[in-house]
C-alpha cells in the first residue's frame, strides 16, 4: 500500500460519507428507505454540470445542493409524510418509482451521453502530500467532507434543532406530545438529506463521469454503508462510509478479482456480528 492508494480510498469514502449521512438522516426520522437517493445524487451532478458550464464551479457547489433541497421539500410534503406509517415494501416501491422518474427527467433534459465537468483551475494539477504528487481536487473533496462531517455532528449535538431531531428519531409520538413540531423537523431533515445528495453529486462531477447510470451504481453501496453503520445513525454512516471506501479501494489494488464483493462481505460480517450496525440506534 502507498499513500496515493490510501488517499484514493479516503476520497471515495468522503463521497460515501456525505451521501450516506443524508440517507441515514431521512431514514432515522421518517423511517423511509429512500431508494431515490442515488437518483438525487445523479441529478445533483447534472445540475452542477449546467451551472458550472454557465456560471462557474463555485456557484455549482451552492446551487446544486439548494436545488436538491427544493426537491426534498416536494418529496417530504407529497410522499414521505403520507408514507410515514406504511410498510417498508410500500415505501421502497414508491421511492424506487421516484428514482425512475428523476432518471427519466434527467435523460429528457440532458440526454443519455456521458458528460464531463472541468476541475476548477485553482485545483488543477497535483499537490505534494507526504512525498506523493496527488490530484489537488481529490484532496479538496476530502477536506470538504471532513469539514462537513464535523459541522453536521456539531449541529446535531449542540443546536436546538439537533436536539429535536435526536428526540424525534427515538420516539416521534412522545416528541409530538412534548411540543416538538415533528413535521417541521422532518422537513428540515429531508431537505438537508437531499441537499447533501446534491452536494455529493456536485463534488463528484469533476471526479467521475456524469451519466444517468451513476446514481444506480452507487446506491447499493450507500445502502450497505447505512446498514453497516446502523440504520438511522448519522455518525455510524459517516464512519462506515469512510471505512468502506478505503477498504474497497485497497481491495481493488490487492485482490482485484474479489474487490466487487468487499461491500457485501462487510455487510454479511457486520449483520452476523452486530445486527443493529456499528452504532446501533444512536443518531
Amino acid at each position: 500500500m502507498n499513500i496515493a492508494q490510501l488517499l484514493n480510498g479516503i476520497a471515495l469514502g468522503s463521497l460515501l460519507m456525505i451521501l450516506s449521512s443524508g440517507l441515514a438522516m431521512i431514514y432515522g426520522l421518517r423511517g423511509v428507505t429512500n431508494f431515490s437517493h442515488g437518483a438525487l445524487y445523479m441529478a445533483g451532478a447534472y445540475v452542477a454540470y449546467s451551472v458550472s458550464a454557465n456560471i462557474g464551479f463555485w456557484a455549482a457547489l451552492v446551487i446544486a445542493p439548494l436545488a436538491l433541497a427544493a426537491v426534498g421539500v416536494v418529496l417530504e410534503l407529497v410522499f414521505f409524510r403520507r408514507m410515514q406509517n406504511r410498510s417498508h415494501i410500500e415505501t421502497g416501491l414508491v421511492t424506487f418509482g421516484i428514482a425512475m422518474v428523476i432518471e427519466r427527467c434527467v435523460v429528457l433534459v440532458w440526454g443519455e451521453r456521458t458528460l464531463a465537468v472541468d476541475v476548477p483551475p485553482v485545483f488543477a494539477g497535483t499537490t505534494s502530500f507526504f512525498g506523493v504528487d496527488y490530484p489537488t481536487y481529490r484532496l479538496f473533496i476530502i477536506v470538504v467532507a471532513l469539514a462537513l462531517a464535523f459541522g453536521l455532528v456539531q449541529w446535531i449535538r449542540s443546536s436546538t434543532t439537533g436536539l429535536y431531531i435526536r428526540a424525534a428519531s427515538h420516539d416521534v409520538e412522545t416528541s409530538g406530545i412534548l411540543g416538538i413540531n415533528v413535521d417541521r423537523v422532518s422537513l428540515i431533515v429531508v431537505c438537508v438529506g437531499t441537499g447533501l445528495a446534491g452536494l455529493a453529486g456536485a463534488l463528484a462531477a469533476p471526479y467521475v463521469s456524469v451519466s444517468p447510470s451513476m446514481g444506480v451504481s452507487i446506491l447499493i453501496t450507500v445502502l450497505i454503508v447505512v446498514v453497516i453503520g446502523g440504520a438511522g445513525s448519522i455518525g455510524g454512516a459517516m464512519i462506515a462510509g469512510m471505512a468502506l471506501g478505503v477498504i474497497q479501494t485497497l481491495g481493488a489494488v490487492w485482490i482485484p478479482s474479489l474487490s466487487v464483493l468487499v461491500p457485501y462481505i462487510a455487510l454479511v460480517a457486520v449483520l452476523l456480528w452486530r445486527p443493529a450496525g456499528l452504532a446501533g440506534k444512536r443518531v
